[in-house]
């Protein structure tokens, strides 16, 4: 038992473990996981299945806690291999584990495992997003509920703020993480506002400026009017909404009052930012008026040009279109491309400015309202329909987001682009599934310049410094650094001169584009994780972020370091429910992954989404996670089966003996029994195929191998035939093969399965005796280990006839106590082989083993007997006596046969109304026939079954 001040120790560790607060958690960590190590034995670690009934879920955290006390996370250079590195997507700080995330850190842990398993330096490197829109939105509301405005407390005191909310809960995502069985060094984590990855963001913007890559102009921009701030096009989710298309009047200047241009728009608070009326030029309807000018209505009589452009669809609405380049994308760029103005007539805030004349310091959905009262009054209102809208909402604050031109820092993209879609022409980069190259290569083909400013006060402040009383736009400075700025400053306007930082962020993904190489210690390139892990081996995300940030990794990657920052790119698909539908609250059909886990075991969850395939969405269902779970205990069982049937680990000699068995030659593997040869070179087989798999990144073909392999092959079928070695058998040798045989092939499906279920399968290794390390650091076994053909073959022909005769039984609804007799009929090579594994047959088949004939023709009683064909020169006869009571069978098929023919009738007779056929709805009449046609199946067969039984009394007789 553990003495007082270990089971102490277990709880001071647990508790640094999931709940302290984050910098202490990594500042004293490893000195408690140190003591960890040293105080906790195996033993205390880990449950045997001879003691528990079933693998325990709690007992999780304490196998994830003895494998990062052990230091088996982090990456080993005993092997000298070439290192694996993958670094992971940073979940956002203020996140709670979601399937997306269960879904991710399942697949790249299976990687992480497997390559650390096949001897190569594993490194995979854990960490959190600062997310400065979501983070700085939850802590407003924290202040909002205290009564408290970020206004009200500056910049340095509400961050101070949000540093503090960090501490304090910023580690619930990488703790629940932890819970999925994350193998990531932990050591390396790191959070994208860490001091070197600051250092990293600032050296990245001052390079791109320095190479003309970053300017500050006024473009059309996302904005979000109640977060106050510019968003990226991921933050912006369309939703289909009920809207309404508003008809309007223009009247053409000059003409009469039948002259003028009818105008449907979803948005008529945006008229007084209009500066062109567009047509079709194609459009004979509207010929006469190009050239001229229309009266924008409430305006006092302004004019805007009518212009021509292929762009308007003559089909939409009337065909002609109101252009206002300030508050929609689309007119933007038409404005752009034809020169015309630009009038911006909404506020920060999302209330109208002074352009809009009378409806100035209104709200944007207010003034929609009173512009179509005050337009039905002075009669330019022409109609309202219902219309459905794809409204753009803020992913954050779920507000409508307002198209606007605003002053932000951009990147320009086209240059950066170009390198990365040679990096996946030239091979360098690997896109999984191939089908996303295409959406890649478009999006990087059509890409447009990035906005990378966000009016935030939490995030990475961009590198900026502008000169008090000079024009801001001209005059800034970019630095490293406040003091190398005012230096810059000093040299350039005099010592006098004062300068102050841009008030502005960064968009987060500028350094999460950053993470594969800041993360290793870039910008110095002579740091240690950087010359030994750069480039990566593999990203995997999620497809729908392919653009937004695994592109932009590329861009930067190559940019800054000259590579391409991963070798491959692995997408999965989203996670919906049983029904394919997309998660959500509204649906209230989200799936907590933590619920899940202590439900049905992390396991089980893992299991279940690694068997989808790359890139598509997996439906995620309570059916198969209980299926899984029952894997679990599957696994369990099969281990205390062997556990019991092997021999007592004081018995040193048997032990020797036992561990002396090698399977991995040609010449030890053909001395082995047909069952244990068959399973051997099953197993062989599936190491071949399941590592391919790996390799290929087929993780679902991979389980799904192992599944079949395991619960098809060794449990239902080996398991079950070596139950004959021990039970049946007078040969302690032939029992000591079959205890070598399946501690082979349960220790080799354990090391296999291990990166999928890596909780029941470490602590079952840990059961078996005399293991020399654990699991998780265990050697993949080689590949293109011997098998034997021949014994698949025969082995495959036995089951053949367990199956046939199985199934006889199961027709006859024979008792399964009940042993019968049976004569197997074969050439003389197949009886010999068959009948060497009698007593496999019969245990199998419930026979009488003293009732069990190998002849190599048909018995005296075949025509009273059940004949089996099990395949090509296997053949079985059961005598039909030993099944069933003739007599008391004839009598109850004969009664079941009157009752078939009966209901049988009466489906005819109403399929043979014609006021049925000509009334019945069409479902029904179909549903009758199918039903006729079943019982007439049913009652042919009936009377086939007679037919033998009575042929069987007859010649009896």
């Amino acid at each position: 038992m553990p003495s007082q001040s270990q089971a102490l120790l277990r709880h001071v560790v647990y508790y640094f473990r999931v709940v302290a607060i984050y910098p202490f958690r990594r500042f004293f960590g490893s000195l408690f996981f140190f003591c960890f190590s040293v105080m906790t034995s195996e033993d205390e670690v880990f449950t045997s299945p001879e003691i528990a009934k079933s693998f325990d879920f709690a007992s999780e955290e304490r196998i994830y806690s003895w494998w990062e006390a052990q230091g088996y996370f982090k990456p080993s250079f005993d092997q000298g291999a070439d290192p694996f590195v993958i670094p992971m997507p940073p979940p956002n700080v203020t996140g709670s584990l979601h399937m997306g995330h269960a879904m991710f850190v399942t697949l790249e842990d299976i990687m992480v495992r497997y390559n650390r398993m096949k001897g190569r330096p594993t490194l995979w490197i854990p960490g959190t997003d600062h997310a400065g829109i979501a983070t700085q939105l939850v802590v407003e509301k924290m202040l909002a509920s205290e009564g408290i405005k970020r206004a009200e407390l500056g910049r340095e005191e509400f961050t101070k703020r949000v540093w503090e909310w960090k501490e304090k809960y910023g580690g619930t995502i990488t703790n629940q993480i932890r819970r999925l069985g994350a193998s990531c060094d932990w050591t390396r984590e790191h959070f994208t506002l860490d001091e070197q990855l600051s250092r990293a963001v600032v050296e990245a913007f001052v390079r791109l400026h320095e190479k003309g890559l970053i300017y500050q102009g006024s473009y059309m921009v996302n904005w979000s009017p109640n977060l106050q701030t510019a968003v990226s096009d991921l933050e912006v989710e369309y939703s289909e909404e009920p809207g309404t298309l508003f008809y309007i009047k223009y009247r053409v200047a000059g003409g009469s009052r039948d002259d003028f241009l009818t105008i449907a728009t979803t948005r008529p608070e945006t008229l007084f930012g209009d500066t062109a009326i567009a047509v079709n030029p194609e459009d004979e309807r509207y010929a006469k008026y190009i050239g001229r000018q229309a009266i924008v209505p409430l305006t006092f009589g302004r004019h805007v040009p009518i212009i021509a452009d292929r762009y308007v669809d003559k089909e939409f609405g009337t065909g002609v279109l109101k252009i206002s380049p300030g508050h929609d994308h689309n007119d933007y760029h038409i404005a752009r491309k034809l020169g015309l103005p630009i009038l911006n007539v909404m506020n920060k805030d999302g209330t109208l400015n002074e352009v809009a004349g009378l409806y100035c310091g209104l709200d944007r959905f207010e003034v929609r309202k009173k512009v179509w009262s005050d337009l039905e009054e002075v009669g330019l209102a022409v109609k309202k329909e219902s219309h459905v809208l794809r409204v753009p909402r803020s992913q954050r604050g779920g507000e409508v987001i307002e198209p606007l031109v605003s002053k932000q820092w951009f990147v320009t993209m086209e240059p950066l682009a170009e390198k990365a879609l040679h990096a996946v022409e030239k091979g360098q980069l690997t896109i999984l599934p191939e089908r996303f190259e295409k959406t890649y290569n478009h999006w990087l083909t059509n890409i447009k310049d990035w906005c990378i400013s966000r009016q935030l006060w939490w995030g990475h402040r961009i590198p900026v410094w502008y000169i008090v009383g000079k024009d801001c736009e001209e005059e800034y400075i970019v630095a490293r650094s406040a003091e190398e700025a005012l230096l810059k400053a000093h040299e350039k306007y005099g010592k006098s001169v004062e300068i102050y930082q841009d008030p502005d962020v960064l968009d987060t993904w500028f350094s999460s584009a950053l993470w594969p190489f800041s993360t290793l210690g870039w910008p110095d390139v002579c740091a240690e994780d950087f010359k030994k892990f750069y480039p990566t081996t593999i990203l995997e995300t999620g497809h729908d972020i392919l653009f937004f940030w695994v592109a932009r990794m590329v861009m930067m990657g190559i940019e800054f370091t000259g590579n391409t920052p991963f070798s491959y790119v692995y997408l999965h698909g989203l996670i919906r429910d049983s029904q394919g539908r997309k998660m959500s609250k509204t649906l209230g059909n989200v799936i907590d992954p933590i619920d899940t886990i202590k439900e049905y075991g992390t396991d089980a969850l893992r299991f279940t989404l690694s068997l989808g395939t790359a890139g598509q969405d997996l439906n995620l269902s309570s059916e198969r996670l209980m299926s899984n779970k029952a894997l679990t205990n599957k696994l369990w069982n099969a281990g205390k089966f062997i556990l019991q049937n092997l021999p007592n680990r004081s018995d040193v000699s048997a032990w020797e003996q036992l561990l002396a068995y090698k399977f991995d030659t040609e010449e030890t593997l053909l001395e082995l029994p047909l069952p244990e040869c068959w399973v051997v070179s099953e197993l062989h087989e599936l190491i071949d195929i399941v590592t391919t798999s790996y390799d290929k990144f087929f993780f679902g073909d991979a389980g799904r191998e192992i599944y079949d392999f395991f619960w098809g092959d060794f449990a239902d079928w080996y398991i079950e035939a070596s139950k004959t070695r021990f039970y049946h058998s007078w040969s302690n040798s032939v029992a000591s093969v079959a205890q070598g045989v399946l501690l082979y092939v349960f220790e080799n499906i354990l090391i296999l399965l291990h990166p999928f279920m890596p909780f029941v399968t470490e602590e079952l290794w840990q059961a078996l005796p005399y293991r020399r390390q654990a699991l998780i650091v265990s050697q993949w076994p080689r590949t293109s280990l011997p098998r034997d053909a021949k014994s698949i073959k025969r082995f495959e022909n036995l089951q053949s006839l367990i199956r046939a005769i199985r199934n006889a039984r199961a027709e006859y609804s024979v008792e399964p106590a009940k042993r019968i007799s049976a004569s197997i009929v074969a050439s003389t090579d197949v009886l010999d082989y068959i009948s060497s594994e009698k007593q496999v047959l019969a245990l199998l088949s419930r026979l009488d083993l003293q009732h069990v004939h190998f002849v190599e023709s048909p018995p005296d009683n075949a025509k009273q007997s059940v004949h089996l064909v099990a395949g090509e020169g296997l053949e079985a006869y059961i005598p039909l006596a030993d099944m069933v009571d003739i007599s008391a069978e004839l009598q109850r098929l004969a009664k079941r046969l009157s009752k078939m023919q009966s209901e049988y009738d009466a489906l005819i007779a109403r399929l043979n109304s014609p006021s049925f056929i000509e009334k019945a709805p069409e479902e029904v009449v179909r549903g009758v026939r199918e039903k006729a046609c079943n019982a007439e199946e049913k009652i042919a067969l009936t009377k086939n079954r007679l037919a033998f039984l009575q042929s069987t009394v007859s010649s009896s007789v």
